[in-house]
């Protein structure tokens, strides 16, 4: 069972705030931005939900909790509308920069999640390639690492979990590839796309590889422990609490 209103929030901070990730690393984002005329600042506002502002120029996207500096925005009556808007493109009511959100959303943003969709829903075909492969898997890291605060502040079996995970940083990543760390403090968790100085537990997965097939259940967790391929150290009983969490991931996710 998933709740509409904590899957508005891993859309937002799970799905679309990955755009920042794909501006960052693919090539043919870099492309997308590098058309824009002008800066925008995208805010969408969830009525009893997420609201989150996605600032875009020619040199990357990024996301921030809140509607500050926004250019333009788009309000959703409520979680159900918004996560259409993910589903199937249906978009909310415009009340900021009109002109501006409709013709960047129908262009620009469209090409944007076109693209972050490919790579996060991938054909077969195209994980032979190994670049792609590579890229899909990191963008997949960002997705889940941010979902994961999305459902420990949202989801109510998540919340569950949440309450009971002492205060500290949790690093987790793929190793020489991508880092974040999961912040937690009082039972709300953030995540932020870095690696960090100090963690209270860590979690690493040896390569690539082996973190694309524990994301698509393809390989085995208590397996690869055993062989050393997943790497946990420090307060173990909160990367304990983050697996429970990712139990929810992958039902949100699909």
């Amino acid at each position: 069972m998933t709740d509409a209103k904590a899957m508005a929030y891993v859309n937002m901070y799970g799905v679309l705030a990955t755009l920042e990730n794909l501006c960052e690393i693919d090539d043919e984002a870099k492309s997308i931005l590098a058309s824009l005329k002008s800066p925008v600042s995208l805010c969408f506002d969830v009525a009893d939900g997420p609201c989150g502002t996605f600032h875009f120029t020619k040199n990357g996207c990024e996301f921030k909790e809140g509607s500050a500096g926004c250019t333009c925005k788009m309000n959703f009556s409520s979680p159900e509308k918004f996560n259409a808007l993910i589903d199937s493109s249906k978009p909310g009511i415009p009340t900021k920069g009109v002109v501006q959100v409709l013709s960047f959303l129908l262009g620009p943003f469209t090409k944007l999640t076109n693209r972050l969709t490919k790579l996060l829903r991938p054909s077969d075909e195209d994980m032979k390639d190994k670049a792609f492969f590579e890229e899909s898997t990191i963008l997949t890291f960002y997705t889940i690492v941010g979902a994961i605060s999305a459902l420990a502040n949202s989801d109510p079996i998540s919340m569950f979990t949440a309450k009971s995970t002492v205060d500290g940083v949790v690093s987790m990543g793929i190793k020489d590839k991508c880092y974040a760390a999961v912040k937690i403090k009082n039972s709300h968790f953030t995540t932020i796309k870095k690696k960090p100085e100090n963690p209270r537990a860590i979690m690493e997965f040896a390569d690539v590889e082996l973190a694309h097939g524990l994301f698509t259940g393809t390989a085995s967790t208590i397996a690869e422990l055993c062989e050393g391929n997943i790497y946990m150290c420090g307060m173990i009983s909160m990367v304990d609490n983050l697996n429970r969490i990712l139990d929810r991931v992958a039902v949100y996710l699909g």
